[in-house]
C-alpha cells in the first residue's frame, strides 16, 4: 500500500475544505446582490425610458425569471467560464475583473513589502527592548496605523508630498499621462517596464506606487508590529532560549536562528489575514489615488446595482482568499518541520 506522505495530505485536506466554502460563497453573493436596493433594468434603461421598454429590458436581462432559475443560469455561465456583462461599463466582467485585478495586486503587494519591512524589525527591536524607547515608539505606530482612516492618511500624505514639497507626481493613476504603458507580462507596471528594459516609465510607475503603497502599508503594518513583537516576547521567555544563551551562543544566533524561527509562524498567518484584508478594503485608497483596481470597480458596480459586476468581484476575491490560505498551509509545512513529519 502506498504511503501518502503527511504533507501532501494536509495539502489535499485543504483543497477538499475549499470546495464547499466556494459554492456557499456562490450562493451567498447570487442572493446577497439580488437583494441590493434598485433597478439594474432601470438604470440601464434611462431616466425617460417607459415602463414597457424598462419591462423589455428586464425580460431580456432574465431579471423576469424566478430566483431558483436566476441561479441555476448563474451557475451554468460560471461552469461556461463566464461572468456576464457589465451593466456599467458594457464590456464583460472577466474583461474588466482582468484588467484591473493586476492593479490592485500591484498596490497591496507594495504596501505588504512596505510593511514587513518596517514593522518586522520594530517589532523585533520593541521585543528585545520592552519597556524602551523604541517599545514605545512601536505602540504609537501601532495606534496610529489602526485609528487614522486610511482616505485621511492619504489626503495628508498627497498635500504633503504633492502639494507642499512637490516631490511626489499628481494622484492620478498608475502611470502620468506623459508615459505609455508597457507592455502586459505580468500586468504590474514596474514589473513590465524593468522586462521591457524600460526603466524611465519603470521609475514614473515606481513614482505613482509610493504614496498609496505607503499609505495603505501604513494601515497593514499595526497588526504585523504588534503580532511580531508578541510573539518574540513569548518566545524569548522559553526555557530553550536561556539555555541556548546558557550554551555561550552569540546573541544574533539565539535571536534569528532560534527565537526569529519558532516566533515567525504566527507572524505568517497574520501576514496572510493582512493581505487578504488589504486586497479587499483599499477601495479608499484606490479613490484617493484614481487607482484603476478593482475596489473602485466594485464600488461603482453596487451603486448601480451591477449584478454581474459585484458577483464577479466577490467570487475573484473568495478564489484570492482560498489560495492565499492554501499557501499559507503550505509555507506552515515548509517552516515547522513537525507538520511534515510522518505518521
Amino acid at each position: 500500500m502506498v504511503r501518502v506522505p503527511k504533507r501532501l495530505r494536509l495539502v489535499g485536506y485543504r483543497l477538499l475544505q475549499a470546495i464547499p466554502v466556494l459554492i456557499g460563497i456562490v450562493v451567498v453573493s447570487f442572493l446577497l446582490t439580488r437583494a441590493l436596493p434598485g433597478d439594474p433594468a432601470v438604470y440601464f434603461a434611462g431616466p425617460a425610458a417607459s415602463e414597457e421598454s424598462i419591462e423589455q429590458i428586464r425580460v431580456s436581462m432574465g431579471l423576469d425569471r424566478s430566483l431558483p432559475v436566476q441561479f441555476l443560469a448563474y451557475v451554468g455561465d460560471l461552469l461556461r467560464g463566464e461572468l456576464g456583462q457589465s451593466i456599467s461599463t458594457g464590456q464583460p466582467v472577466l474583461t474588466e475583473l482582468t484588467t484591473r485585478l493586476p492593479a490592485s495586486l500591484e498596490l497591496t503587494g507594495f504596501a505588504l513589502l512596505f510593511s514587513i519591512a518596517v514593522a518586522m524589525p520594530l517589532g523585533i527591536l520593541a521585543a528585545t527592548r520592552p519597556n524602551s524607547w523604541i517599545d514605545h515608539l512601536c505602540r504609537f505606530v501601532v495606534t496610529a496605523g489602526v485609528s487614522l482612516p486610511t482616505f485621511f492618511t492619504g489626503l495628508a500624505l498627497v498635500y504633503l508630498f504633492y502639494f507642499l514639497l512637490g516631490w511626489s507626481p499628481a494622484p492620478m493613476g498608475r502611470l502620468d499621462i506623459l508615459y505609455l504603458s508597457p507592455p502586459h507580462v505580468t500586468g504590474f507596471y514596474v514589473i513590465d517596464a524593468l522586462i521591457d528594459g524600460d526603466f524611465e516609465t519603470a521609475r514614473a510607475a515606481l513614482a505613482q506606487l509610493i504614496l498609496p503603497a505607503v499609505t495603505l502599508g501604513l494601515f497593514t503594518l499595526a497588526p504585523i508590529a504588534r503580532m511580531t513583537r508578541a510573539a518574540m516576547l513569548q518566545v524569548l521567555e522559553g526555557d530553550f532560549i536561556r539555555t541556548a544563551r546558557a550554551a555561550g551562543l552569540s546573541g544574533n544566533k539565539v535571536l534569528y536562528t532560534y527565537a526569529l524561527r519558532n516566533a515567525i509562524l504566527p507572524v505568517i498567518t497574520t501576514l496572510g489575514m493582512v493581505f487578504s484584508f488589504a486586497l479587499g478594503a483599499n477601495v479608499l485608497v484606490e479613490k484617493v489615488f484614481a487607482w484603476p483596481g478593482i475596489g473602485s470597480y466594485a464600488v461603482e458596480a453596487l451603486v448601480v446595482s451591477d449584478y454581474a459586476a459585484v458577483q464577479g468581484f466577490v467570487l475573484s476575491m473568495a478564489l484570492l482568499f482560498v489560495i492565499l490560505n492554501l499557501l499559507i498551509d503550505v509555507t506552515y509545512t515548509l517552516v515547522d518541520p513537525r507538520l511534515g513529519m510522518e505518521d
